[in-house]
């Protein structure tokens, strides 16, 4: 058997497979618009006392979304001219025609602009979304991550650096124990719900003592973000990396999407930790201070765009990078493109255009995917579950 959606395939004009709508029923990106962006609405309402403006704002866009059709951003928005360039043939048709990645991103545009964001007022610069952050970082469940991090003080180095890669690649679909939430396999075997696991390769790009620069364009907060510092952490103390630079979204996005502000708080969660975590979070705090660890940011982290659009100043920054590593299964639908593309259709092909060695740590959350072989395609196809939206399947995947 093998991928029953590449056979009925058409593609663009450019001869590319076309890109991800919210047009097909049934579909999950139908069901993100449909379902989860209003359910997110109202949310967001009840998560911070709103005045009747605010109010007001949040059910006009609910209405348009399911019932009208896409509206620019309000005469004083301070990027509404940006976003009227940007695609402008998706204004004044139903929200479902327009691209997945498109709609997503305006979505969340809009979203700020509802609850007042960017406007003059008292609601200005409040994250809609921080009550939904900090109870993820406050929760139990951290505690828990953070003392587990004690078992590995002592292990050898290359046991430590895999156990940290899986942290970092599961986030907040598993605990510290470095095993992804379908994980089968006995010690030794292949974990199944890896459906790529290029690791080795990404090794290789970093060996100890290396001078390497390392960039890492980070995704979720809380419960991801922990462990990619964990992570950062150890290829500065181990010599993977001299430094790293970590980019962070400029606002909020996605929900949980990290700002600097985020990764502050995380900081102050682990700081705070007894053991292992309490070190690392202060080491982490250090190297901040000493340029080591630099937190950057880009509004181009919240376009509506795949990478292969990104502006001449940040492709020169990435491309002075050893390596790239992107979080994420957001990032990894912008680093490939949000198409349908047939998912054995090698990873160095949608990503030749990336200007210097990349990585993607993603858990599975939406239909695109390239780069996996037939056997592993047929085995998933066979197994009745949806693994490409579900988060029990992950991938690592390496072009140097």
């Amino acid at each position: 058997m093998g991928d029953t959606r590449a056979t009925s395939r058409a593609v663009d004009d450019h001869g590319l497979p076309p890109v991800i709508t919210c047009r097909e029923p049934g579909s999950f990106a139908r069901g993100v618009m449909a379902e989860r962006h209003p359910a997110l609405i109202e949310q967001v309402r009840e998560a911070f006392p709103y005045g009747p403006e605010q109010h007001r704002a949040l059910d006009a866009l609910l209405r348009e979304i399911l019932h009208g059709v896409v509206e620019p951003l309000g005469p004083g928005s301070p990027d509404r001219e940006l976003w009227l360039g940007r695609e402008p043939e998706h204004f004044g048709r139903p929200w479902f025609d327009a691209p997945f990645l498109w709609a997503e991103s305006y979505f969340y545009r809009r979203l700020l602009e509802a609850v007042g964001y960017f406007g003059e007022g008292p609601w200005q610069g409040v994250d809609p979304f921080a009550s939904f952050k900090r109870a993820e970082l406050s929760g139990p469940t951290v505690d828990e991550e953070l003392r587990s991090l004690g078992d590995l003080v002592g292990a050898p180095a290359a046991e430590r650096a895999t156990a940290l890669l899986g942290a970092s690649l599961w986030g907040n679909r598993a605990d510290l124990g470095f095993r992804g939430p379908a994980a089968e396999s006995a010690p030794g075997e292949a974990d199944p719900s890896l459906v790529a696991d290029d690791s080795a390769a990404l090794w290789a790009l970093l060996p100890a003592g290396s001078p390497a620069t390392v960039a890492v364009i980070a995704d979720n907060t809380g419960r991801e973000l922990i462990p990619d510092l964990v992570l950062i952490d150890h290829l500065l103390r181990h010599g993977h990396a001299q430094r790293v630079v970590l980019h962070v979204k400029p606002c909020p996005y996605y929900v949980s999407d990290a700002m600097t502000a985020d990764v502050v708080d995380c900081l102050r969660r682990m700081s705070g930790a007894a053991g292992e975590a309490g070190a690392i979070g202060r080491r982490i705090w250090e190297a901040m201070g000493a340029g080591r660890l630099d937190v950057r940011t880009h509004a181009f982290f919240c376009a509506p765009y795949p990478y292969e659009r990104m502006p001449a100043d940040l492709r020169a920054e990435l491309g002075a990078a050893t390596l790239t590593i992107l979080k994420g299964d957001l990032n990894y639908r912008r680093l490939v493109g949000d198409r349908r593309w047939p998912a054995t259709t090698p990873f160095a092909g949608p990503t030749a255009y990336f200007p210097g060695a990349v990585a993607a740590l993603r858990t599975l959350k939406s239909d695109v995917v390239v780069g996996l072989e037939q056997e592993t395609l047929d085995r998933l196809e066979g197994s009745g579950r949806a693994w490409r939206t579900s988060g029990t399947h992950a991938l690592i995947q390496v072009r140097p």
